[in-house]
């Protein structure tokens, strides 16, 4: 399999950057996107690159937040052919809240129903296609997490914390393992090694990617969340976005040579 940052916090190969995420991946004969970033800057990247994103099959929502999500209605004008996948308690219902201040920050207004044909919604551990699987958040008590990052969902009650079951792993059986894609890992990196561990009882996790969303943690935090990684026995992982520059370092420090960085570009195979 072979996958390509289309867009990432840091540019590359002479590209432009965004607080977002997109990745193509290509794996046997099928095409898939994860993510579609904050604006249509994916779309740009990806000509640049020489990357058809006509020809994609497969299309992943990793979470229902506007960094991910914003380039979708881009991608269905480019694309007439895939489904975008996402959770079935994907709604337009996210927002971040600091005192009485409350901000969206939520998927497209409008395009769940402007889009149902395009869109399908999946529950439980989903089979893709052959080889590609859609794992959901089994943690319990994620909504601490969102507690804690102020992230909340509105609901005919009020707000409440966050418990991330919009949020979902895209993960990949390759001849070294189970490669999982988690553009925020929201739930935790190693909460979500684990989900994986127990959806493939006898398959190794061989490498995490994507954004940890250690941007905005302690020293002591990372290096404790590190330790959390390492335990997993997992030999690769390639982390950007909401990970932040400062705290990559700190990971980097801690988990040695396994610990690489995304950027727009970047092309990872295995």
């Amino acid at each position: 399999m072979k996958a390509t940052f289309l867009v990432d916090n840091i540019g590359g190969c002479g590209l432009e950057g965004e607080w977002g995420l997109s990745v193509f991946i290509e794996y046997m004969d099928k095409k898939i996107l994860l993510d579609a970033g904050a604006s249509n800057l994916f779309l740009e990247n990806a000509k640049s690159l020489g990357v058809d994103l006509e020809a994609v099959d497969y299309a992943v929502l990793s979470h229902a937040h506007y960094d991910h999500a914003n380039g979708m209605e881009g991608f269905f004008e480019i694309n007439r052919k895939a489904k975008f996948y996402i959770q079935e308690s994907v709604e337009e219902n996210v927002y971040a809240k600091k005192w009485i201040f409350k901000k969206y920050i939520g998927i497209p207004k409008g395009i769940l129903e402007q889009r149902k044909d395009r869109i399908e919604k999946v529950s439980g551990n989903f089979k893709l296609c052959d080889g590609v699987y859609i794992i959901p958040h089994s943690t319990d008590g994620l909504e601490e997490v969102g507690k804690r990052e102020k992230m909340y969902i509105k609901t005919k009650y009020g707000l409440k914390p966050d418990c991330f079951a919009h949020e979902q792993s895209l993960v990949f059986d390759t001849e070294k393992g189970l490669v999982i894609f988690n553009s925020c890992s929201h739930g935790g990196a190693a909460n979500i090694i684990n989900e994986v561990s127990s959806a493939f009882p006898g398959k190794k996790v061989y490498a995490m990617l994507g954004g940890f969303h250690l941007h905005n943690k302690s020293e002591k935090y990372i290096v404790d969340f590190a330790s959390k990684v390492k335990e997993t026995g997992v030999e690769y992982v390639c982390t950007g976005h909401c990970t932040g520059d400062a705290s990559y370092e700190v990971l980097k420090r801690e988990l040695g040579d396994i610990c690489n960085k995304i950027s727009v570009g970047l092309v990872v195979e295995f």
